[in-house]
């Protein structure tokens, strides 16, 4: 294969300094059933962290909901003092009732209190990237962005990004803040926010997708990937994750896992080469497959 007949593929994006690598790890996985308390083994879950980070990993995402409190409590125990270089991407606006339980909440005096309480947890006086984590539709947007600008303002953030947003909200924060990034449900069987990928290609802004794996169904053997995989001698997960890295140039997938095998068999994907050709190919594959239902 040559150079010109590879899907350009950059290895890094323009978040933090300096960018960031393609492929980050979301912490949602290091917490307790329903994404609710501590995960059961404090001491794994730090050590998957430090191995990302010893992997070359340089973006992990979080959320003070993710627990609630729990994954950036754990970030810090783990990482702290933080690495040169390493983001940490962090998100509010999102309460907790319970295991499973989620529910937004944007005014202002709540958001900043999100903020102040994540610089306190992670130890930083600065978050790298900071998302709002659901728009409220009891606030106005305006409202709700203008508090992370004048924190942003105030050095307390650096980047803003939103989450679970679609075309026309992109548009309209646009006009209000600098987005640095979006982060939405997106993988190889659940491709519904198209648009807003392609607006974020033109506007420059990083495509941050969760639940790349499906919540780990795309990593399962004998499941939709599998002999699609063989022929690029990868694993599902990988070809998976390698298929968003080629599919746009502002990709950065952010795969979890609570095993620091499954860690380093996810960063293997950065090394497989697919074509323009392999990219359609695989997603028409996934397409005409009854099986791959939406996930």
């Amino acid at each position: 294969m040559t150079a010109d007949e590879k899907n350009s593929a950059p290895t890094i994006l323009p978040i933090g300094e300096p960018p960031a690598r393609r492929i980050a790890f979301g912490s949602m996985q290091l917490t307790g059933p329903g994404h609710w308390a501590a995960p059961a083994n404090p001491e794994r879950a730090m050590q998957v962290l430090r191995d990302a980070v010893d992997a070359g990993v340089t973006h992990i995402d979080t959320a003070d909901a993710y627990g609630p409190f729990t994954a950036e409590k754990y970030i810090r125990k783990a990482l702290h003092p933080y690495q040169d270089g390493l983001v940490i991407a962090t998100k509010g606006g999102l309460t907790r009732q319970g295991p499973g339980k989620w529910a937004p909440c944007g005014r202002p005096e709540y958001l900043r209190q999100c903020v102040e309480m994540s610089l306190r947890r992670l130890q930083v006086e600065r978050i790298d990237l900071y998302y709002l984590h659901r728009i409220d539709p009891a606030v106005s947007m305006e409202d709700q962005l203008a508090v992370l600008s004048d924190m942003q303002a105030e050095g307390k953030i650096h980047h803003i990004g939103l989450s679970k947003v679609d075309v026309s909200q992109v548009r309209r924060a646009s006009e209000l803040i600098a987005v640095a990034a979006v982060q939405n449900k997106y993988n190889i069987t659940n491709r519904v926010f198209e648009e807003v990928l392609r607006l974020c290609e033109l506007a420059g802004i990083a495509f941050v997708p969760y639940a790349p794996l499906a919540s780990g169904r795309l990593a399962q053997p004998h499941g939709v990937l599998d002999e699609l995989a063989t022929n690029y001698n990868a694993t599902p997960a990988q070809l998976a994750l390698a298929w968003l890295l080629h599919r746009s140039p502002v990709m950065m997938p952010i795969p979890g896992t609570s095993c620091s095998t499954h860690l380093h068999e996810n960063l293997v994907a950065a090394q497989i080469d697919l074509t323009r050709e392999d990219v359609v190919a695989i997603g028409l594959a996934i397409d005409r497959n009854p099986a791959a239902s939406v996930m």
